[in-house]
């Protein structure tokens, strides 16, 4: 319905949507009270005229078919609220004298039932009557009942206007009841809202609030996205200070060689400050490559395949004189409930620490079993002694401090895949060198 914008405002949208429902279904019932009131005034004037029609049979049974008997007394004009007319041969009776010019005629008539007509009389203006055949043996009566409908219908009318009012005011109730539901329905979102605001002005770390069922799972993902943004600014600080203090002092030796103005530069001192600007630069090439493995903005799904692919021809480009390869059974299209940012940083870092100690080849397995999402990469480089394996994914001292192994880089990925529940192995490959393998659950909580 182009006049309900979803995106502009729920309380609008419930408003539009369950005052005119609301509206639309007490107009249907009250319709539906009227047609069933009359069905059932009828039914109650039609049960009556049988009866009275049946009693009048009676009597004229025990009168042995004498017409004149019904008209002594006042005993039926006390029992029948009705107007009656009587034919035995040719004897007639009509009990009320306003009523002849109407019921007379229905005693010459072969139809029997209920015959509904409006009357052109002055005092009488719609009436029912019923006509019913007497079996007196050798004669034959006939009897009609009649009963004028409008006080019946006056009476019906009011009824059913007393039901709309009161229907109104019924309506009125809902109509306030359903903006109170509303307004105590959408007061978690002004909550919500508040949270927010206190989370950008800093007052508040994270969406730590009650909310109902159907929001939970948005609290739970922006605490997630939050989360997830701590730790790259956390590993983003921490990559930067490393970088920061693992050049400093290179730079600052080179630059008071440089500066000395009584020393001079042989060939072996020139050897020595191009092998530390070669170092200086290695480890800008390594954080730099480091930031090429990241992938979009957090909250998108990983498609390891694609992003396997991906990652394998940029480590070719820096490692021309060894093979990546990928195996994996999935389709490109393929999504894990990894984050792409997330899954790109473990990727590209098994990788590159397998390609700068493969010999010639590196395998990448992709792959979903009972365990979960399984990642393994393996190389055929010297692989790592049985007592420095504990070490391996273990966060040590700062980026220069650290001996140069496969450890560099482990321990970021170790935190990636153990804050989505996961776990990370280490192994010896079947050709000798290292094999990592990473095990995430296949229904990750966010």
């Amino acid at each position: 319905m182009p006049w309900i914008d979803l995106n502009r405002s729920i309380r609008r949208t419930l408003l539009i949507v369950l005052l005119p429902a609301a509206i639309a279904l007490m107009g249907a019932a009250w319709i539906i009270h009227g047609a069933l009131l009359e069905r059932m005034a009828r039914s109650f004037v039609e049960d009556r005229l049988r009866e009275e029609a049946n009693f009048l049979a009676h009597r004229i049974n025990q009168a042995d078919g004498r017409v004149d008997a019904l008209s002594t007394g006042d005993y039926f004009e006390e029992v029948f609220h009705h107007a009656f007319a009587v034919r035995v041969g040719s004897r007639r009776y009509v009990s009320l004298a306003p009523w002849r010019p109407l019921l007379s005629p229905h005693l010459d008539e072969n139809r029997t039932g209920f015959i509904r007509q409006t009357a052109s009389s002055e005092t009488i203006s719609d009436y029912l009557a019923y006509r019913q055949t007497v079996d007196l043996g050798d004669r034959e009566g006939i009897i009609v009942v009649a009963e004028e409908l409008s006080r019946v219908n006056a009476s019906q009318r009011e009824l059913h206007i007393w039901t709309g009012a009161v229907s109104a005011v019924l309506l009125g109730l809902l109509v306030l009841v359903i903006w109170v539901a509303i307004r105590l329905s959408l007061a978690s979102v002004a909550t919500l809202k508040t949270a927010l605001k206190e989370l950008q002005q800093g007052t508040r770390e994270r969406l730590d609030i009650e909310t109902p069922e159907e929001f939970r799972p948005l609290v739970r993902q922006l605490n997630q996205l939050l989360d997830t943004l701590d730790q790259r600014l956390i590993r983003s600080r921490e990559a930067l200070a490393n970088l920061s203090h693992s050049i400093k002092t290179p730079i600052t030796a080179v630059r008071q060689v440089l500066e000395e103005r009584e020393q001079h530069l042989d060939w072996s001192m020139r050897q020595q400050l191009a092998r530390r600007l070669s170092e200086l630069d290695g480890q800008l090439e390594t954080e730099m490559r480091r930031s090429r493995f990241a992938g979009a903005q957090a909250g998108k799904g990983g498609t390891p395949v694609s992003q396997a692919r991906e990652l394998i021809w940029m480590l070719g480009q820096l490692y021309p004189d060894k093979d990546f390869e990928l195996e994996t059974v999935l389709a490109d299209e393929r999504q894990w409930p990894v984050e792409e940012y997330d899954l790109n940083e473990v990727l590209g870092s098994l990788l590159d620490n397998a390609g700068k100690w493969a010999k010639e080849r590196v395998t990448l397995s992709l792959r979903e079993d009972e365990a979960g999402l399984v990642i393994e990469v393996s190389d055929d480089g010297p692989g790592v002694s049985p007592d420095r394996v504990p070490a391996l994914g273990q966060r040590g001292q700062r980026l220069d401090e650290q001996a140069p192994g496969h450890g560099l880089g482990l321990a970021i990925v170790q935190d990636v895949i153990r804050r989505y529940g996961g776990w990370m192995a280490f192994d010896v490959s079947e050709a000798g060198g290292l094999l990592v393998r990473v095990e995430l659950p296949e229904r990750i909580s966010l």
